[in-house]
């Protein structure tokens, strides 16, 4: 016969085994909380864009003209080789490559010169200053082609006119309808309209530079240009790094509303580019396959060019810690 101490103590066990899976489930719950508020955003990601990615992916391996009564036949790699075999295709690369290099400049020696020497700027001037220099980054890509297609019309342009006037050219130049001038218009409206993205990406990377580095460089007697080389620069460097991997990834992407505007692709291909050449099959002649595997082509190949990058980023950035 059990005592009276060993049915409590019998009684409290059974109670704590009881409240033991209890309290283990709300952990549990307490753990997944910050999942279920996440959750949302997760399927939202993962329907708008990781489904269209996979559907590219399977889309590059079948023949199809996206009309929904028509079969998708399935072609292998065949759909690759054939865009490789075009031969706009080679045109469409160096394109890519131009414009890639070409906005460089304007996306970051410029910007970086024009932060520098405006570091002091202070006050309500600072504000307009960024205000205005942001302005043509806000400004719709179409808007913005039309602006340039009437500032560099060969007839009545603003550009032309002056440099009739001004230098007595008498040829206009057609910035957009010649080959030898078009790809580098292209270029330099893409490259305009990123200048003050890039500025104020600059400044205020500047602005969270410890100011006492330089004020020490300067109590050892370096001058503006020491100071820029050996203190600014190298504690800039993440931030030169991080827009020159954005300008190497996106500056074709970029230019495609201006190319799609302003000359189509022409003349003679001379500003097509890879997102051109993705867009004229899917949308134009309904080559969903051909554009599909264009897309993934696009794909896979900044992927390697982002992960190249980031490598050089961990080796060469300068952090201040």
């Amino acid at each position: 016969m059990m005592n009276g101490g060993a049915i409590a103590s019998k009684l409290s066990a059974r109670g704590r085994s009881n409240r033991l899976p209890r309290s283990g489930k709300k952990r549990a719950l307490g753990k997944a909380i910050p999942y279920l508020y996440l959750l949302p955003a997760l399927l939202s990601i993962g329907y708008w864009i990781y489904r269209p990615l996979v559907s590219t992916f399977q889309l590059s391996f079948y023949e199809w003209n996206m009309l929904p009564t028509s079969p998708k036949t399935f072609v292998g790699w065949s759909n690759f080789a054939k865009l490789f075999a075009l031969p706009e295709m080679g045109k469409a690369l160096l394109n890519t490559l131009i414009y890639t290099v070409g906005v460089l400049p304007f996306s970051l020696l410029l910007p970086l010169v024009v932060a520098v020497l405006t570091d002091r700027i202070g006050g309500r001037a600072r504000n307009l200053y960024r205000a205005l220099i942001f302005v043509p980054m806000i400004m719709a890509p179409v808007a913005v082609s039309s602006v340039w297609s009437w500032i560099l019309n060969p007839m009545g342009g603003i550009v032309n006119r002056t440099l009739r006037t001004g230098f007595g050219m008498e040829e206009p130049i057609r910035f957009f309808t010649d080959a030898n001038w078009a790809i580098w218009s292209i270029t330099f409206i893409t490259g305009w309209k990123l200048i003050g993205f890039s500025t104020l990406i600059f400044s205020a990377a500047l602005a969270g530079i410890n100011k006492e580095y330089v004020e020490a460089a300067r109590m050892d007697r370096a001058g503006p240009w020491q100071i820029l080389r050996y203190v600014l620069l190298p504690l800039l460097s993440p931030t030169i790094l991080f827009m020159t991997m954005l300008s190497v990834l996106f500056a074709s992407e970029w230019s495609f509303s201006y190319v799609n505007v302003l000359t189509q692709g022409g003349p003679l291909g001379s500003t097509t580019n890879l997102y051109y050449v993705l867009w004229t099959y899917g949308f134009k002649t309904f080559a969903v396959g051909w554009s599909s595997a264009a897309a993934v082509l696009v794909f896979v190949g900044s992927g390697l060019v982002a992960l190249g990058l980031l490598k050089l980023s961990s080796k060469l950035s300068f952090y201040d810690n």
